[in-house]
């Protein structure tokens, strides 16, 4: 008995190891977009990362049939939901590094645009998941894309006459 749960929990090991050698590149890119950080410093990404992979760890058993990497990615997502959405603009939050191409997006956008252009996940997926309607993530989504492809340009400084001193 005793040796048949061991020999279970290192196959339980070895999948998990052999999921996270594959998927974990993917999935920190992914939750380095959706935090905006600098791509040499994720700090919040790998934290993000880290949950994700814990959880999927702890429902593994559970998993059998479904795809470990949706449920590790809809897990990041909603971590990112919680975390951002619901704490934006709150003094000392942080804020996508500037390098990012995703930084003048809000954390809503950013989140909808990465599970739906980078991650190819259905509107009506991306929607059931954030609970939105699935207008609305069409709606931001396509929003989302023209503000990155066209980036407001910041206001240009007055241009005047100079002033001449009264002689």
């Amino acid at each position: 008995m005793r040796q048949g749960r061991q020999a279970e929990d290192t196959r339980r090991a070895r999948e998990f190891e052999a999921f996270v050698a594959g998927a974990a590149g993917r999935l920190l890119h992914t939750a380095a977009l959706l935090t905006g950080e600098a791509p040499d410093d994720t700090p919040r990404a790998r934290r993000l990362l880290t949950l994700a992979l814990a959880h999927t760890y702890a429902c593994w058993d559970r998993l059998r049939g479904d795809d470990p990497y949706d449920h590790a990615r809809q897990y990041l997502a909603v971590r990112f939901a919680h975390g951002a959405w619901h704490q934006y603009g709150a003094p000392g939050r942080p804020r996508a590094h500037p390098d990012s191409p995703l930084a003048v997006l809000g954390p809503q956008e950013r989140l909808i645009l990465v599970l739906r252009l980078y991650e190819g996940v259905a509107e009506e997926q991306v929607a059931a998941l954030l609970g939105l309607p699935r207008e609305r993530v069409g709606t931001v989504c396509n929003r989302a894309t023209a503000t990155v492809l066209h980036p407001p340009r910041p206001s240009a400084p007055a241009v005047g006459r100079p002033k001449v001193a009264p002689s």
